[in-house]
């Protein structure tokens, strides 16, 4: 789906985006699974979805209308978001409107930079691309490098900041400040329908969703946990 970013920003203005992932080992993790939990949540009002995986990102392009933005996870530990070159063109051929990257100043396996990863999604795969921060100081370097999107998404993920209770209200506050022009998109911990009217007023240009909506292991266990 070749999406200008203007095209991109106009249709998720105010909007909100939610992120379908499941875990390895879990009764979800099947791209078709993904693609059709992503297609419910369009049908609910999902200006636009976020999905890992290269199977899945495909799956998803080719049963929803709207933007994707996809992401290959590999492995857990350090920079583990789209962490290289390699990964960041597979996603992009994979068919993703939007590819997001790790975007934190931590090194990559391939001593690639976030500048780079901009250069190599827009010039060679066309693609936009979205820089999933940590603090301020990662999201002046990618809008710097030009990324399409940012995003709260990794606040409280590494050393930089300390984990907020829900959505970092003061990093996404900060850099809507500092980076005027630039969108931001409030991804990390939103919750409650609260924290996204929050996060909107907080300067947040989207509100990225996942486990809140799209994780019924972890509602379930929010469930079973307030019970005992």
């Amino acid at each position: 789906m070749t999406q200008s970013a203007d095209d991109l920003l106009t249709r998720t203005a105010g909007q909100l985006i939610v992120s379908c992932q499941a875990y390895p080992g879990e009764p979800m993790r099947t791209p078709d699974t993904m693609a059709r939990v992503a297609a419910a949540a369009v049908q609910g009002g999902a200006a636009a979805v976020r999905v890992q995986g290269l199977d899945d990102v495909r799956a998803t392009v080719a049963t929803v209308d709207v933007p994707v933005i996809g992401l290959w996870k590999d492995g857990d530990t350090g920079v583990f978001i789209t962490p290289t070159l390699r990964h960041a063109r597979a996603v992009g051929e994979a068919g993703a409107t939007v590819v997001a990257v790790d975007a934190t100043k931590r090194p990559r396996a391939d001593g690639s930079t976030v500048r780079d990863l901009v250069r190599l999604l827009h010039d060679e795969c066309g693609v936009l691309v979205m820089a999933d921060c940590d603090d301020l100081t990662s999201a002046v370097e990618a809008a710097e490098a030009g990324a399409d999107l940012l995003g709260t998404t990794l606040a409280g993920y590494t050393d930089a900041r300390p984990a907020t209770q829900g959505p970092d209200l003061d990093l996404l506050r900060t850099v809507a400040r500092e980076l005027p022009g630039h969108p931001v998109v409030a991804e990390g911990r939103v919750h409650t329908h609260e924290h996204a009217r929050a996060a909107l007023d907080a300067g947040a240009h989207a509100v990225c969703v996942g486990t809140a909506i799209t994780h019924p292991t972890s509602l379930t266990r929010w469930f079973v946990e307030a019970m005992h």
